[in-house]
């Protein structure tokens, strides 16, 4: 099983902590951002990683290229952003027809990499995604999910407000190959996933809840509480 890292976004809403740095490298107590991501996956034997890069990404590629992860991570410059599917069709042959992990890697997360992946390994018939989910205390500001009793997601709810529940998608993924003939179809180069995949998607995509830890970054704000938080997680012995 291959992965795909996404951090090619600008990271506006952080500014003006992104002005000098990609929002994948900013510091959680010490550490990139991305090198979580990076520990995760190599924590569960998923030794070939691609990043996508675009705004600063030299500062990405001088970091992977210096690091210890420099044998097991491809690092691909986007001159022009594709979309999160965009560029999952542009990198098709680095995949080779394999599953794909499939993360934005601007959101901080710990959770038991391999239970994700088994997951996705005893999913239902017929599903072609797994799909993370997390419990958030803001729905309104979510995409909140509707699953059937075999978990499997029938309904999406992108930022209303009054969504009927609190288990949102937290942007990381597990996809089949048959995503890349879906995508390929399209005829485009520029394809967001978000909604113009996963809509087609419905009652095919399975569910895994992480009941750890996650957090959207986004703003200057939920960092300054991720920094908290995350003391606290690692005075739990939580993080690899």
């Amino acid at each position: 099983m291959k992965a795909l890292l996404l951090a090619a976004g600008f990271g506006t809403r952080l500014r003006p902590i992104t002005d000098t740095s990609p929002k994948c490298m900013v510091p959680i107590i010490g550490k990139p951002l991305l090198v979580y991501w990076l520990e995760m996956l190599r924590s569960a034997g998923v030794n070939d990683i691609l990043v996508n890069t675009h705004y600063l990404a030299e500062t990405v590629e001088d970091f992977v290229s210096k690091s210890e992860y420099q044998e097991f991570v491809t690092v691909v410059r986007e001159e022009n952003l594709l979309g999160t599917a965009g560029t999952l069709l542009k990198n098709r042959s680095f995949f080779n027809e394999e599953p794909v992990i499939l993360i934005h890697a601007d959101n901080l997360s710990i959770f038991n990499m391999l239970d994700f992946i088994n997951a996705h390994q005893q999913r239902p018939r017929g599903s072609a995604i797994t799909m993370m989910l997390f419990k958030t205390d803001m729905p309104q500001h979510s995409g909140i999910v509707e699953l059937n009793k075999s978990g499997m997601v029938t309904a999406f709810h992108e930022k209303v407000e009054f969504p009927p529940g609190d288990l949102a998608n937290a942007a990381v993924y597990i996809i089949e190959p048959e995503i890349f003939t879906f995508i390929s179809k399209l005829n485009k180069s520029i394809i967001d996933f978000s909604t113009e995949v996963l809509p087609c998607f419905l009652n095919r995509i399975n569910t895994f809840k992480n009941t750890i830890y996650h957090r959207d970054i986004g703003t200057v704000e939920s960092y300054e509480k991720a920094q908290k938080e995350f003391v606290i997680i690692q005075g739990k012995g939580l993080l690899i």
